[in-house]
């Protein structure tokens, strides 16, 4: 090799090495979901990490803790504003102790129909700004949603419209849920989510909202009882990315796109994949002899209807459940989702 070869090759090298360098790894980011890493959305958490890793060069490393491993799933959030975690990949709802309105980025039960309907408030409907303020007064940031869809009611009798609720006890999560099924003439008894199987085989209650068709299917919910509403339309749960916001403040612009474009393929991906799935959920439970009742125009209406006197309870309680709750119905106004009087 002539001097001038070498020399070229060794600045070349240099020069390599210096790129490798600027691209080196500077951030990480610690979050927790509190799903499993084989549930499917699990999976999909995975990629998402995955996808931010790649598309930064390796600059941001995600570094995910599945199944609540950390701590438990409500104190997720907690764990991030205090710096335990820098990110929580749970549930707002799971916040409304802090403040109730964090019921209405949470599940805003009663109305959107669809996820799309739900996401275009968030980014269209002047939701984001509404929400921020909330999250950004816990000293977090809202980065974004990923939803599922709607969620199906499972039954040991049939529950084909609103009179069906009548008497009828089912678990039921905590929160705005229990005094709506109230309002209608059901019996809703607040349980853990694992309690759910063991409390329908013995009797204790007729049914349960647990979570979407596909998902109950997984659960076992449907070798006991052989009713079910779909599509779903009394709740509609968002998922959220939350970050500290020192955390994410700190972040380059560069890195903060590449984290909310990453969120937005979730969100659509959740949501797509869902979709198919339930759908063929639907098909093999007809199949196997489970009834499924998608409710009438007239029914959901009513169901809207004590959701929303609900919601101006609610409002009542903070100022920024106020604001929210405005901020819904302004939209579900526009989309011709407002239950009328």
């Amino acid at each position: 090799m002539t001097l001038n070869c070498f020399l070229k090759t060794t600045a070349l090298a240099a020069l390599t090495a210096a790129g490798g360098m600027a691209n080196a790894q500077d951030v990480t980011l610690r979050i927790q979901t509190h799903y499993a890493t084989e549930h499917p959305s699990g999976k999909l958490a995975a990629q998402f990490a995955d996808d931010i890793e790649t598309m930064s060069g390796g600059e941001i490393a995600i570094e995910i803790f599945f199944s609540s491993s950390v701590v438990a799933s409500t104190e997720t959030f907690d764990a991030a504003i205090n710096g335990i975690l820098d990110c929580d990949m749970t549930s707002g709802a799971y916040q409304t102790g802090k403040n109730p309105a964090f019921q209405f980025v949470g599940d805003i039960m009663g109305g959107y129909d669809t996820p799309w309907q739900q996401l275009s408030w968030l980014y269209y409907g002047g939701g984001y700004d509404a929400a921020q303020e909330l999250y950004n007064a816990q000293g977090m940031q809202l980065i974004g949603w990923w939803l599922y869809g709607q969620e199906s009611l499972s039954s040991a009798k049939p529950i084909a419209g609103f009179e069906d609720l009548k008497g009828w006890k089912f678990r039921s999560p905590p929160g705005m849920e229990t005094e709506i099924f109230q309002e209608l003439g059901a019996s809703p008894i607040v349980m853990d989510f694992t309690e759910i199987f063991t409390a329908l085989e013995t009797g204790i209650i007729d049914g349960a909202d647990a979570s979407g068709l596909y998902n109950n299917v997984g659960l076992g919910l449907y070798d006991i009882v052989k009713h079910a509403t779909y599509p779903g339309f009394h709740s509609m749960p968002s998922d959220h990315l939350a970050c500290n916001k020192d955390v994410w403040d700190g972040l380059s612009e560069k890195h903060r796109r590449i984290i909310d474009t990453a969120m937005q393929k979730l969100t659509l991906h959740t949501a797509l994949s869902n979709e198919k799935k339930n759908a063929e959920a639907a098909a093999e439970l007809t199949a196997a002899g489970v009834t499924l009742y998608d409710w009438s125009a007239e029914d959901r209406a009513e169901f809207r209807k004590a959701a929303q006197t609900t919601w101006d309870r609610w409002a009542t309680k903070t100022p920024e459940a106020a604001a929210l709750v405005k901020s819904h119905k302004a939209y579900l106004g526009q989309l011709g989702l407002l239950a009328s009087d």
